[in-house]
């Protein structure tokens, strides 16, 4: 054996010269793996990355990253080393601000695993929101069978033309509160009765009152959970 089973971390030979070279390159794979932190998730590799950094491939990564997708690079020594991630591995995702844990061949957001694969994600899907008119219908953000917490939002650029506004479903306008403040750096905080099954993707829908919108981008996050079916045998 060569190399660590996880880690990929180099063993010194015997009568081995140089050792220190192969020991402080075991250190650094070991301190960058062990922080478990990564920079950003993406398929191009940053034009300078500061040495020490540690990023996810995406899926069609391309110029040094290209065939090493889903992989942890390390940029060290003005180069790059790959290590494949393991069962379980979990990262925090800086640039994301989420947990990732490496399950089944992909990376997942708030894994929680149970008997034979079973598992529940715990997610949060955020979309900016620019608004018009009495009332905006976002792209369809709540996942099919999502189980929705609540849902939240932040003014970005202030909201012009409209007094206050509303957060809610088509059939339930302000489910997720109302009379929100148009200022920016306002915010929503819409927090169901009890956890609500949503069969189908579904928009948000942001309604004004005191007038229509006539400007502003609001940051919406829906806090939901989502189930993972058994393994297969």
């Amino acid at each position: 054996m060569s190399d660590t089973p996880s880690f990929a971390m180099p063993l010194l030979d015997a009568a081995q010269a140089q050792k220190h070279v192969t020991v402080n390159e075991a250190l650094m794979r070991a301190d960058l793996l062990s922080a478990r932190r990564v920079a950003y998730r993406g398929a191009v590799p940053p034009e300078e990355p500061g040495d020490g950094e540690v990023y996810i491939v995406a899926e069609g990564a391309s110029g040094a990253w290209a065939g090493h997708e889903y992989a942890l690079a390390l940029a060290l020594n003005g180069g790059w080393e790959f290590v494949a991630p393991w069962e379980g591995a979990e990262f925090w995702v800086a640039a994301e601000g989420r947990q990732l844990t490496w399950r089944g061949g992909e990376w997942l957001e708030g894994w929680a695993a149970g008997a034979a694969g079973a598992a529940t994600l715990m997610r949060v899907v955020t979309l900016d929101q620019p608004l018009s008119g009495a009332s905006v219908v976002t792209a369809p953000i709540i996942p099919d069978k999502a189980v929705v917490i609540g849902v939240t939002g932040r003014v970005l650029e202030e909201i012009t033309g409209a007094a206050a506004w509303a957060l809610g479903v088509e059939g339930g306008e302000d489910r997720y509160g109302s009379g929100y403040g148009t200022g920016a750096g306002s915010f929503g905080h819409g927090v169901t009765g009890q956890p609500q099954a949503y069969y189908g993707e579904t928009p948000l829908l942001l309604t004004a009152s005191g007038g229509a919108f006539t400007g502003g981008v609001v940051r919406l996050a829906v806090h939901l959970m989502e189930m993972v079916p058994p393994d297969p045998v």
